[in-house]
């Protein structure tokens, strides 16, 4: 038998055992899932986008 292993939950940060008998991994319990769901929903979570020159929609130098 393996150890489990034991993460902070990304939510709440108490204890979530990383294994198969936790249906909410890698979240500690349902709610905690819940409210990730929710952020990301509401697009809470934001990857910062580069600003581009708008002349140049693909971004790259003249190279003439």
């Amino acid at each position: 038998m393996t150890p489990s292993r034991v993460f902070p939950c990304p939510t709440c940060g108490k204890s979530a055992a990383f294994t198969p008998e936790n249906p909410w991994r890698p979240f500690c319990c349902e709610r905690c899932r819940s409210i990730d769901l929710g952020a990301w929903a509401s697009e809470a979570y934001k990857v910062p986008a580069k600003e581009e020159d708008e002349g140049d929609p693909m971004g790259s130098k003249d190279e003439r």
